[in-house]
């Protein structure tokens, strides 16, 4: 805490009205001027942002409530600042509503009145309330920490969307989780996806990463090391989040990535460190993933968060650019609902499903505590259901996992003409009856005809053997006794099913039924 700010506590306990600092420096060191209408500033990836305009607060309240808030934003993390800000505001608007005199005080009978302890701003307006207290600056009557102490908050509730497998917030089901796979790979393939989202995608994916720590990464992160016999290995550095150091990149995690992932992460990383030669005497500490050069917020930020997007920004480009695949829920039949903590909670759920316990859980999502990890732990029994035919024929409208064109006869084929884009599988059938065509003129290293019915170039044909197909993956998944295993292929089970449902809908056609 500064000086100056010291002298103004000292002064509280008089009716004098406090007056503020010119110059505040947050725990990170940003500085701002604290006696303006708004605060507005970048500090590390938050964007803080808050107007006072809407408080009808006499000169001594105000100066008291900004007093309170500069302690937080000198003590603690911009997130937690905002935070109490927020809940403070609701409270007043709600407390000034009947009035037409400023404000000059907060007493035990309005935080009874006028907060809602079902609002989960509520728990934010009673620790400013206990700081401002604390302080001992003018504005706040004693009697409110004898409420505080008295007034039980409603129990916050955890895990609803992980129990409950909520379509909308819950973790993505192993099928939706392919279906988003399968669409990320295909929409960058087809360059309708940059490297820097399709990268940041599988981060979240991979790595269960709150939006804050991605937007805080460097290219100094991403860590490659070579064995001596030339094996390579990689390594992200991810700066640690919620945690009770405020200051994000104080700690990082070391978290290990495939080389799928980490090969094109690193040179990705060493693009990015180039365009920032002459703007950072050391360019490894270029953001690695920086706002666009395009971008009015391109230099803002001070300190170590300079050309950094915000956490916000990163959130909105994963949502954006994900929304757009349009990949369907075999639950609901509507495009699903992405957001980053929907990776999160799905990674979580994965690695309870795999037997790991809840010490494994919280190290791997970055919790302090095991208290959350529990949570997944008590979710493993989730949608544990082997798919039957019925099921399948079902549900397979639903997923809309088949992405390619039937057709009626191999003339009608793209390569109808080459006998060797036929696709067939003895196993299925052994008269070698073709299931269609691929229609794709470039090398494919996939099984057929498994892979096939989820790949926008395979062209089943209509009188194909497909039911044959859907029989034969319904027997290969019941050989399997663990659950985990069988459902690998369980979308492609329904891709099957909707070629199965398509043809039977287009015979029936044909018979003017």
């Amino acid at each position: 805490m500064s000086k100056n700010l010291e002298k103004e506590f000292v002064m509280a306990g008089s009716d004098i009205c406090p007056s503020l600092p010119s110059i505040v420096r947050s725990k990170s060191g940003i500085a701002f001027d604290p006696n303006r209408l708004a605060w507005s500033y970048r500090d590390g990836v938050d964007s803080v942002y808050m107007d006072f305009s809407g408080l009808h607060f006499t000169p001594t309240l105000m100066a008291s409530v900004r007093l309170t808030l500069i302690w937080f934003a000198e003590n603690r993390a911009p997130s937690t600042l905002m935070g109490h800000f927020s809940g403070l505001k609701v409270f007043a608007l709600r407390l000034q509503k009947a009035r037409v005199e400023p404000l000059e005080s907060i007493g035990g009978n309005d935080v009874l009145i006028h907060s809602d302890t079902n609002d989960f701003r509520t728990r934010n307006l009673f620790a400013f309330l206990r700081r401002w207290h604390a302080l001992a600056l003018p504005g706040i009557q004693d009697d409110v920490v004898y409420v505080l102490d008295r007034k039980k908050l409603r129990k916050r509730e955890t895990g609803i969307a992980v129990l409950t497998w909520d379509p909308e917030l819950g973790p993505f089901t192993p099928i939706e989780q392919v279906g988003i796979q399968d669409a990320l790979n295909e929409a960058y393939g087809a360059g309708r996806l940059s490297e820097e989202i399709y990268l940041l995608a599988w981060l979240f994916i991979a790595l269960g990463s709150r939006p804050v720590q991605l937007a805080a990464l460097k290219v100094c992160d991403v860590v490659r090391t070579v064995a001596a016999d030339g094996a390579e290995s990689y390594i992200l550095l991810v700066p640690r989040a919620k945690q009770q150091n405020p200051l994000l990149r104080q700690e990082l995690k070391p978290r290990a990535l495939v080389n799928q992932i980490g090969r094109p992460l690193f040179h990705y990383a060493q693009r990015v460190s180039e365009r920032f030669i002459g703007e950072f005497p050391d360019t490894q500490q270029a953001p690695l993933f920086p706002f666009p050069p395009q971008s009015r917020y391109l230099v803002s930020g001070q300190g170590w968060g300079r050309y950094h997007r915000t956490s916000e920004s990163l959130r909105r480009l994963l949502v954006s650019a994900l929304d757009k695949l349009s990949v369907r829920s075999e639950r609901t039949g509507a495009v699903i609902n992405i957001c980053a903590l929907r990776f999160r909670r799905t990674l979580g759920t994965n690695i309870a499903r795999e037997g790991h316990g809840v010490l494994v859980i919280a190290d791997l999502l970055d919790h302090s505590r095991t208290d959350s990890a529990g949570v997944y732990v008590a979710a493993t029994p989730e949608l544990a259901m082997r798919i039957e035919k019925a099921t399948a024929l079902y549900m397979a409208p639903l997923a809309q996992a088949f992405k390619g064109q039937l057709i009626d006869h191999e003339g009608s084929a793209i390569r109808g003409a080459d006998r060797s884009s036929r696709i067939i599988d003895l196993r299925i059938d052994q008269s070698a009856r073709p299931m269609g065509s691929c229609g794709s003129f470039s090398f494919c290293g996939l099984i057929a005809p498994v892979a096939c019915y989820t790949c926008q170039c395979f062209q089943p044909w209509l009188d194909g053997p497909h039911e044959a197909v859907l029989d034969f993956l319904l027997e290969a998944a019941k050989r399997y006794p663990d659950g985990r295993i069988a459902a690998i292929n369980d979308r492609t089970l329904l891709a099957v099913a909707e070629v199965v449902q398509l043809c039977r809908s287009r015979k029936d056609q044909a018979h003017g039924r």
